[in-house]
């Protein structure tokens, strides 16, 4: 049965301060008010990671995970983040290929493949981004495109180990804008990936993948993202900076 998810990302946001006090409101609501088989995952910048790794590590069902890593384990490279480090750290969760990385760090296909060979080493699990640009989706070329990006960052990997990550589409279109995929814009993207899981491994597999939703999710609108019968959850931006609206979208599957 697939992993029912309410990942948070918040991106470049929050002193150490006020990110501990957001993720004890959230840890605190979501105890008492989210169900036992959702999972709850925190996605804070690297500098706050390890305390609220502590905060969260006795909580069932909640989560920590970090925005990106480097794809070596050590070495020169000044300013990055290994997966061996992150794992170190007692983190689950990698955020690979976010559309804001494609675009500002002009992260490529081989490169997210790497970062993701280096995640499952560290036996964590990426959380791998995919999604056009209002353009393409308006040349139709939206499918090829999602597709393209799933083979170039994941299909190198064995299907034991693509049983292990998380996929999540974001149409770059509605991340920030307020806009919203509709819910049938976000079923047919889900399911198209699904197929293409299924067509390139097999049918099993693909049924057994969380694939989340990631633009502009809102409490308003998450409970009918999370009834499409392919959409297993969301990577929240925004809304995850307020505790009681990122709960209230915890709290959203039927």
């Amino acid at each position: 049965m697939r992993k029912k998810i309410a990942a948070g990302n918040w991106k470049m946001n929050t002193t150490l301060q006020e990110g501990m006090q957001l993720a004890s409101e959230v840890v605190n609501m979501a105890s008492d008010e989210v169900k036992s088989e959702v999972q709850v995952i925190l996605i804070p910048p690297f500098p706050h990671l390890t305390s609220i790794n502590k905060l969260v590590e006795s909580k069932n069902g909640i989560y920590v995970g970090a925005q990106n890593c480097h794809q070596e384990a050590s070495g020169a490279f000044t300013g990055e983040v290994s997966a061996e480090i992150l794992a170190s750290s007692g983190i689950d969760f990698v955020v690979i290929g976010h559309s804001e990385r494609r675009e500002y760090f002009s992260e490529s296909g081989d490169l997210l493949a790497a970062k993701t060979n280096a995640v499952l080493k560290n036996r964590m699990t990426p959380i791998f981004c995919c999604g056009e640009k209002l353009e393409v989706r308006e040349q139709n070329g939206h499918f090829d495109l999602v597709g393209t990006q799933i083979k170039e960052g994941l299909f190198h990997l064995t299907a034991a180990e693509l049983s292990k990550v998380v996929i999540a589409y974001e149409p770059v279109w509605a991340i920030g804008t307020g806009v919203t995929a509709s819910t049938d814009q976000a079923q047919e993207m889900h399911a198209h990936i699904r197929q293409v899981l299924a067509e390139n491994y097999d049918q099993d597999l693909a049924d057994g993948i969380s694939i989340l939703y990631g633009g502009s999710v809102k409490p308003d609108n998450s409970r009918e993202l999370f009834a499409c019968p392919d959409v297993d959850g969301g990577l929240v931006g925004g809304a995850s900076l307020k505790s009681r609206d990122f709960v209230d979208i915890a709290k959203s599957f039927q």
